[in-house]
């Protein structure tokens, strides 16, 4: 048997090795998140941009934003299940393929009814990105820096959010429109090589083997959300009896959905993961906060336009504090978790954005855009922690089987919040501004009326908080 001391620089010297690939690894999954991330939030600044281009209202041009969340919500579960059982490398890449290819459409629609279809397949990717992107951790990362490497990939899903509507204020001004969805491609293309070249091949273990799909629970809860989102994003400005249909059939669904998952010999979500309170806490928490955070993304830029009379460029800048506070905020972030452990500074997480939301309600009446900076930089700091510690907390407990899915219904969780603040904003904004169409609301209304309505709302997320918290 050789020395110990020369068994010790072995395996130092294959550490050394390996390190290189495993940067590399988590730098292909890291873009994965932020790309997919950036998506969501990069099409909200342009909205009064394409609603002029293509001669529309905001209704209309708001599906370029709620095609995408419906694509990823609808998809995110299904796809994650699907990696787990025919390799969730091999279908990273076609997802990172799928959204490039999708960004390149988007930029060269000529119709408004082309970009929403491009915007769709781009969602399609997107969602593949999503939930494999933490369930390749555990395959990419060693075991010892499993927590870490999820608080990256949480860090840079609070930063892709939060930069979309500053990065695309900017490349409007300069470039157009069209430059929001063209920036895509390139980073696409850099992220499926690093991605080819550095993360680990797929192994199919006789387990995933035997594995089957469940088709139809996809199809039933792939209808049951459809129903959900699409209920709360037609005729926002008034809730009417097809709205309440739509509302009523996603809760036959989700209904129907139960009764086959519990049948399944292979069900798409195993029920009995919902037993961990941990697991439903994370869950709900997530849909929660995401609400919370595309509220505050939606209305910021016609805040901003409308009210403070900002053009796109002083847009994108005055909405650049929050990714800023996220890219600072991360590293501690990471070490944070590390330290006092993921429960305590999920909670941390949501005190704080609880907080912001509290300023942003009452501060940018009083302080103009110092008032609107403040709390955007306390909101967008605590969501990124936030998402730092909650995703590391539900996928370390995941067991490698259901990673993928697992890692999908977090992504779910997170859209679901995603749609429910983007399409209730509106009827808010409507309710507040008494008028159908938020571009053409005067702008005294939209300064008198509006913070006092998202107060309202974002108030109901923070009762929401405590009651999560306290039970």
């Amino acid at each position: 048997m050789p020395p110990i001391h020369v068994i010790r620089n072995a395996l130092v010297a294959g550490s050394a090795e390996r390190r290189p690939a495993v940067l590399w690894a988590l730098a292909s999954l890291a873009l994965s998140m932020l790309l997919s991330s950036l998506g969501t939030s990069i099409a909200n600044v342009g909205l009064p941009t394409l609603a002029q281009a293509f001669s529309a209202s905001f209704q209309e041009v708001q599906w370029v934003v709620l095609a995408y969340l419906l694509a990823i919500t609808t998809l995110i579960v299904g796809v994650g299940r699907i990696g787990d059982i025919l390799g969730r490398r091999r279908l990273l890449l076609a997802g990172i393929v799928l959204f490039s290819v999708a960004s390149l459409l988007c930029g060269v629609a000529s119709t408004l009814g082309q970009l929403i279809a491009a915007r769709a397949a781009q969602g399609c990717g997107a969602a593949i990105m999503i939930a494999l992107s933490m369930a390749l951790v555990g395959e990419a990362v060693p075991q010892a820096r499993t927590g870490s490497a999820m608080g990256l990939l949480g860090t840079m899903s609070a930063i892709g959010t939060a930069l979309g509507p500053s990065l695309g204020g900017v490349l409007i001004a300069g470039f157009g429109w069209r430059a929001i969805f063209l920036v895509n491609v390139p980073l696409g293309l850099l992220t499926f090589l690093l991605a080819r070249r550095h993360l680990p091949v797929d192994r199919r273990g006789p387990q995933t083997e035997r594995a089957g799909f469940d088709t139809l629970g996809m199809l039933l809860l792939a209808l049951t959300l459809a129903a959900y989102a699409l209920a709360m994003t037609i005729a926002r400005s008034h809730f009417g009896p097809l709205n309440i249909a739509l509302l009523l059939a996603a809760a036959i669904g989700a209904g129907f959905f139960v009764r086959v998952e519990a049948r399944a010999t292979a069900p798409l979500i195993d029920l009995a993961i919902f037993r961990d309170p941990g697991l439903r806490a994370g869950l709900a928490m997530s849909a929660l906060v995401a609400t919370v955070i595309m509220t505050t993304l939606v209305v910021g830029p016609f805040y901003l336009a409308r009210s403070l009379g900002l053009n796109a460029p002083f847009v994108g800048l005055a909405m650049s504090a929050g990714p800023l506070a996220a890219a600072l905020s991360g590293v501690p972030a990471g070490r944070s978790v590390d330290r006092f452990g993921a429960p305590r500074m999920t909670i941390v997480g949501l005190i704080g954005v609880a907080a912001g939301s509290c300023m942003l309600s009452v501060l940018p009446t009083r302080l103009g855009i110092s008032g609107y900076l403040a709390p955007m930089i306390v909101i967008t700091a605590s969501y990124a922690l936030f998402q730092t510690a909650n995703n590391s907390a539900v996928m370390t407990a995941s067991r490698p089987a259901q990673r993928g899915v697992n890692s999908g219904m977090l992504g779910l969780a997170r859209n679901i919040g995603l749609i429910t603040g983007a399409s209730v904003l509106g009827a808010v904004f409507a309710l507040a501004a008494a008028t159908p169409d938020i571009a053409t609301a005067p702008p005294v209304t939209v300064r008198d009326k509006s913070p006092a309505w998202c107060a309202i709302f974002e108030g109901w997320n923070n009762c929401m908080w405590g009651n999560l918290i306290a039970h």
